[in-house]
């Protein structure tokens, strides 16, 4: 159903002879900034998405517009990892696939790739572990044509946990590749 509302906007737009303004350039990150670790290149401004965007329902179809940033909010999901591993899971590529074909079609806009691990084993291995992670995604991204020079990684281990308690659902949820949307 959203697609087909998609391909009509779409349509719509194009034989429509209003103008749009042009949308502000943000960072998309729905879950939280990158650390002073990962500076930013020259001309970006960190403003980051907060608030959850409208899908265009309660809008006025003439007005209704998909953004590319709202767009990568439903793209840019995380990747899950099996323990202590690193390696693609299947249901992952999906994921991938559709941050690359959006890395592909918006070329103004790039990419980090935060690695994240549960909180067992030591700092250093999880440290470690997490950026096997995210250059497991980008080696992915790559082999998919996405530039190495349009996707950044960082590690942070265990040290931003999604969810906080000792069992296997926390551990699952913090064993991931997050994305970060750049422009």
């Amino acid at each position: 159903m959203k697609k087909t509302l998609l391909i009509f906007l779409l349509i719509l737009m194009v034989g429509c002879s209003k103008q749009y303004t042009k949308a502000p350039e943000v960072v998309v990150a729905p879950a939280g900034k990158a650390t002073e670790q990962m500076a930013a290149p020259e001309g970006i401004e960190e403003e980051f998405v907060e608030e959850v965007i409208s899908t265009g329902e309660d809008r006025n179809i003439s007005e209704a517009v998909i953004s590319p940033e709202e767009e990568a909010l439903s793209v840019f999901k995380d990747i899950m990892f099996d323990y202590d591993k690193y390696s693609i899971r299947p249901d992952a590529r999906p994921t991938l696939d559709n941050v690359a074909a959006f890395l592909y079609k918006n070329k103004k806009f790039n990419v980090v790739i935060e690695g994240h691990c549960d909180d067992r084993g030591t700092n250093e291995y999880n440290l470690a572990l997490g950026e096997k992670r995210a250059k497991s995604a980008q080696g992915y991204l790559s082999s998919l044509g996405v530039l190495p020079s349009r996707m950044m990684i960082m590690t942070y281990g265990e040290e931003k946990p999604l969810c906080m308690g000792q069992d296997e659902i926390c551990w699952q949820r913090n064993r991931r590749a997050h994305f970060i949307l750049v422009k």
